[in-house]
């Protein structure tokens, strides 16, 4: 896992793909919240971010549909999977 994160975690963005409910319970330090079902409508927000893109959710399911609908628009991202494995993978290049 490390290895996918290697020093993207410092030029790239964390977009967690949860709910704004799901988010507020906790979240990655520094990153921003859009909801999967806003994934289309934030496509020219999400395209002036800091690339890559690091996706997370809180399984890995959402954020791979996010990755996947991203990918098509030529957006260069990443899925992390869970926001917890992301935010694990942070702590260890700090």
């Amino acid at each position: 896992m490390n290895s996918m994160f290697s020093n993207t975690e410092q030029k790239g963005t964390i977009v967690d793909v949860r709910t704004a409910e799901e988010f507020m319970e906790g979240h990655v330090s520094g990153s921003y919240n859009i909801p999967l079902q806003q994934i289309r409508s934030k496509l020219a927000e999400i395209k002036s971010m800091k690339h890559p893109n690091i996706l997370c959710c809180a399984s890995g399911n959402r954020s791979a549909q996010a990755h996947g609908y991203l990918s098509m628009e030529g957006v260069l991202c990443l899925n992390g999977g869970s926001r917890l494995a992301v935010n694990y993978s942070q702590s260890q290049n700090v």
